[in-house]
């Protein structure tokens, strides 16, 4: 009978080796596989006048060293997510400020639950692609101007009462209005009308789990506030970047819709006082800006300004707001610093 077991099928002495016959052949190096990196956070608004094509040139006057980093108009925070995806802030003090109450609570609400976030996104972007006009005017004004109009009677600073789903509604009327601009009209009523794309991102996950990950670290705070709050603390050394609404360049054109109460000349000469009081403290300063005449006369042309060690120098960027898209180029804009620049 044949033998039809395995031994029966090859020789006896490729089936059986005695100890000392074994080949020696290395043991197999154990392959130890590292968990892919979180990826950087990095803006999740669409903000108008957002500075993450400006990345370059702003970097040129980031100092060496410095102590705390302020930004008193948060907007997206492209600098801020930039300096921190670079290490740049590992250990230092971060102050994000900004006046805008509905931007400061939808911050802190991704701070506090990004999950809850995230899940309120999910079922707007799901609404989204089945009729997206339609979802749009409805969330807008059925939902988010009747719930923040509920804030606006405590008053004071209501930032804070931002809850997961206000905060998600906030985040996919940008994600999907014109330009991501916020504008109130005289009533306080959100009015932005629908943006025309083919298939925003309205929740990236990820992105807004990592955001809450490094607006919880140790040191980052996040408040409403006025910009000229921050000559209460801003100590020598401190780096501040101021990104106000720009003053517009003709009298067609206007940077400041999306800030609520506007920002006209007077706010920039306020602004300039604060620039030039901390520059004069020995705190770092950079302010971006457009280069319209009251802006040159305020710091490039200003005695006070440059004998304060502040130096406007103009780059180019891309113009992103205007109704026309042929419109938008590059267009100059200033930067204004006494740090030097790092050419």
């Amino acid at each position: 009978m044949a033998d039809t077991t395995e031994r029966g099928r090859y020789p006896l002495s490729v089936l059986s080796f005695a100890p000392d016959d074994m080949p020696n052949v290395p043991a197999r190096s154990r392959v130890t596989v590292s968990p892919p990196s979180s990826p950087p956070a990095r803006p999740f608004l669409k903000w108008a006048g957002g500075k993450r094509q400006l990345l370059p040139q702003l970097g040129r006057f980031v100092p060496q060293s410095f102590g705390a980093y302020c930004e008193p108009f948060l907007g997206s925070g492209a600098l801020y997510f930039d300096l921190e995806s670079r290490g740049c802030l590992e250990g230092r003090r971060a102050v994000l400020m900004d006046n805008n109450p509905d931007l400061i609570g939808a911050w802190l609400a991704i701070r506090q639950d990004p999950e809850a976030v995230i899940r309120a996104l999910r079922r707007l972007a799901t609404a989204h692609r089945a009729d997206a006009k339609t979802t749009y005017y409805r969330v807008r004004d059925e939902r988010f101007n009747p719930a923040r109009a509920d804030l606006l009677e405590r008053g004071g600073r209501w930032s804070e009462g931002y809850n997961a789903s206000l905060a998600a509604m906030f985040v996919y009327l940008n994600r999907t209005g014109f330009n991501g601009l916020f504008r109130l009209n005289n009533a306080g009523r959100f009015n932005v009308p629908v943006g025309r794309y083919a298939n925003p991102r309205i929740c990236d996950a990820p992105n807004l789990r990592a955001v809450s990950t490094v607006l919880s670290r140790p040191g980052v705070e996040v408040r409403e506030d006025r910009f000229e709050s921050v000559c209460e603390w801003a100590m020598p050394g401190d780096f501040i970047y101021f990104d106000p609404p720009y003053a517009p360049t003709s009298a067609t054109a206007s940077f400041t819709a999306y800030t609520p109460g506007g920002f006209d000349v007077d706010a920039q000469r306020r602004l300039q006082m604060v620039v030039v009081e901390l520059a004069r403290r020995g705190c770092h300063v950079l302010l971006s800006n457009s280069t319209a005449p009251e802006i040159t006369a305020l710091y490039a042309d200003n005695v006070v300004a440059r004998a304060a060690g502040l130096r406007a120098v103009r780059v180019s960027a891309r113009r992103a707001i205007n109704s026309r898209g042929g419109s938008r180029g590059a267009v100059d804009e200033y930067l204004i610093s006494n740090v030097p620049s790092q050419d």
